[in-house]
Parts: structure tokens; C-alpha cells; sequence
């Protein structure tokens, strides 16, 4: 290899590392932004008394991630990720004022607290390591669907407290697994859109929040 080829190299490799710095600091401050965002919804909705919505969820959910996904590259991606996020906060509202009124404010804050701590420590671990999880997204996809629908079909028909535990569980697992990956591959350049990097992450927060809110707030009841 001679000269050239090394300067070219070395000059790939900063350009990457510019990428992967933009990539991350656009992602963590629309993540900042859209969590604010997220709790002030779910405060209007606890203020408002919004019913709470159950599985019915699901059906805005998955429109809003469709317009997402066609908008990732545009400006309008940005305002369709609030209109999620915000959404999101708002789904979470009955809960809150379920668990608020059950128990008090103490397991919101430690939820809140866990859910931070599982979210800087994993992502701690990969930014620090540099690991490439990229072979991980077959596994969490995979456990992430079978415990949607498992959730689905105990929702519906086996109503086992037993299993909604263990699915809940899987859930957490699952979710803190899909954020070291989403954060390899965004320091491995295998993710340079901020968007779809936001939003994957702001879900499996989200999944991890609601996992930890019902654990704190409704494990014994």
C-alpha cells in the first residue's frame, strides 16, 4: 500500500467519524427534545382525564410510524416524530394518574430512575467498548415479536398474570438489547439517519418506562 492509499484511508475514516459525531449528537438532541415533549402530553393528558386506550393504541401508532418512514429524510420527518412522541405521552397519561392515585409519586420516580440508568449504562457500554451488534437485530426482532404476540394472545384469551410478567421481562430484555444496537450502529455507520435512530430508541425507552412503571407501581397488586 503506498502513500496515497494511506492518506485516502485515513481521510475515509475521518469522514466517518464527522458522520457518526453528527449522526449522535443530532440523535441525542431530538431524543432530549422529544422526551420533554412526550412528558408535557402526558401531563395534559392526566390533567385532561384521557381515557385510557389500551390495544386501540396500536392503530395511530403504527400509522404514525408508517408517515415516519416515508418522511426520514425531510423536514416533515421531524414534525411526524413529535406527533408520535407526543402521542406516546399521551397513551401514558392514564397510567400515571392510575399509578399516582395507587400509590403515589414514588414508583413514577422510580421508574423514571431505572429506566435512565438501564438507558446510560447500555449505551455507556457501547459507545466505551466500540462492540459491533450488528448480528444482534435477527435475535431482538424475533423476541420482540414473540412477546408482542404473546402479550396479544394472553390479552385476549389466557389472562395469565404469570405470563404477562414473564413477557414483561422479555420486554425489558428485548428493548435494552435494541438500544445498544441501534447506538452500534450508529458509531459503525450502519445508521446515518437521525430519525429513524431517534425514534427506535424514544420506543424501547418507552417500552422500558412502561415495563418499569407497572413492576413499581402495580407489581403487587
Amino acid at each position: 500500500m503506498d502513500i496515497n492509499e494511506l492518506t485516502n484511508d485515513a481521510t475515509d475514516v475521518g469522514i466517518l467519524d464527522l458522520e457518526v459525531g453528527k449522526v449522535l449528537r443530532n440523535t441525542y438532541l431530538l431524543l432530549g427534545a422529544t422526551i420533554t415533549f412526550s412528558a408535557l402530553m402526558a401531563l395534559v393528558s392526566m390533567a385532561l382525564n384521557v381515557p385510557y386506550m389500551g390495544l386501540w393504541m396500536l392503530l395511530p401508532y403504527i400509522g404514525l410510524l408508517f408517515m415516519i418512514e416515508r418522511t426520514k429524510n425531510s423536514a416533515s420527518g421531524i414534525a411526524w416524530v413529535f406527533a408520535l412522541t407526543g402521542f406516546m405521552g399521551m397513551t401514558l397519561g392514564p397510567i400515571l394518574s392510575a399509578v399516582l392515585a395507587l400509590k403515589g409519586p414514588e414508583p413514577i420516580l422510580m421508574a423514571l430512575g431505572s429506566t435512565a440508568l438501564t438507558f446510560f449504562g447500555a449505551s455507556a457500554y457501547v459507545l466505551k467498548t466500540r462492540k459491533n451488534l450488528s448480528s444482534w437485530i435477527s435475535f431482538l426482532s424475533v423476541g420482540i415479536l414473540v412477546a408482542f404476540i404473546s402479550q396479544l394472545v394472553n390479552y385476549f384469551f389466557l389472562q395469565m398474570p404469570a405470563l404477562t410478567s414473564a413477557m414483561s421481562c422479555i420486554f425489558a430484555i428485548v428493548s435494552t438489547g435494541f438500544i445498544m444496537w441501534q447506538t452500534s450502529q450508529i458509531i459503525h455507520g450502519g445508521e446515518r439517519n437521525y430519525i429513524s435512530a431517534t425514534v427506535t430508541l424514544f420506543v424501547m425507552l418507552y417500552n422500558l418506562f412502561s415495563v418499569f412503571l407497572t413492576f413499581f407501581g402495580m407489581g403487587d397488586e
